[in-house]
């Protein structure tokens, strides 16, 4: 099976936008088609409470003809058209959709940050991590969210095999960044963060790259818009990752990141298991 996930910055941008970083994204959108998988995870969807329009959906469902569609806003206390996930899954595969609350500190369990998917063999979930913020002002909470999400995964992990993806807001290690040495109270690198992000791991989960590809270096999946050569000079992040359970880690045939262009910020990524 095939599996991809991509933090999209805006659904609607990236559907129906007019701008030039509007058709990049499309162009990305045209790369995931292409490699015709099973399920696709997308973050930072950005929807409104209701949901796509029908014209968001039309334009998906031309990209996705095959495919059911599931997803989960922010909302109410948490800020509107803010952070959000979308699933969509091959039609007919036997999918069991769930939004789960995990605990998390408010609000953001509303923020829209998870959705798993249980299929006969295994669970598929996607997550969107809090960011620490500018100044690390959340860092405290996004500690609690780590904590949460590794206790979550545990519970499925012992009913069946996990396939987690998504932006994890977090370089686990210095291979996984370009300049560590610049970055250490930085969000996405402070030891906080690394360190829950080994707890995660070590609750039972392998990062699948690493564990394909060893220490490569310079093998990233995210660059900053707000720097204007960060992909030109490859100065990349690795921050979005599949993981999955270690008992079923030697299925994975394909990890890696998709090419997108000239697109700066995130790359999709790319899992392929046979089971």
């Amino acid at each position: 099976m095939k599996f991809i996930s991509w933090n999209i910055d805006s659904l609607n941008a990236a559907l129906t936008g007019t701008s030039p970083r509007s058709d990049l994204s499309r162009d990305v959108l045209e790369t995931i088609a292409g490699e015709d998988a099973d399920i696709i995870a997308l973050q930072e969807t950005k929807l409104p409470a209701g949901g796509m329009n029908k014209k968001q959906e039309k334009a998906l469902r031309d990209f996705f003809p095959d495919h059911e569609i599931g997803w989960i806003s922010s909302r109410e206390p948490a800020r509107k058209g803010y952070a959000g996930t979308m699933a969509l899954w091959r039609s007919g595969l036997p999918v069991k959709a769930d939004y789960p609350s995990i605990g998390a500190p408010e609000p953001m369990d509303m923020e829209g940050r998870l959705i798993t998917l249980e299929l006969p063999g295994f669970f598929f979930n996607l997550v969107y991590t809090p960011n620490a913020g500018d100044g690390l002002r959340r860092l405290a909470e996004r500690q609690v969210w780590d904590q949460k999400y590794a206790e979550y995964l545990s519970e499925l992990d012992r009913i069946k095999p996990v396939i987690s993806c998504g932006d994890y807001n977090v370089a686990h290690r210095e291979i996984d960044l370009a300049h560590p040495e610049s970055n250490h109270h930085s969000a996405g690198f402070t030891d906080e963060e690394r360190e829950g992000f080994s707890k995660l791991l070590a609750a039972g989960l392998t990062d699948s790259f690493r564990h394909l590809h060893g220490d490569i270096p310079g093998a990233y999946s995210w660059w900053a818009q707000r720097v204007r050569t960060s992909k030109i000079n490859n100065s990349g992040w690795r921050i979005d990752y599949f993981l999955v359970s270690d008992r079923i880690a030697d299925s994975v045939v394909r990890s890696e990141m998709l090419d997108s262009g000239p697109r700066q910020d995130h790359a999709p990524i790319l899992l392929e298991m046979s089971f």
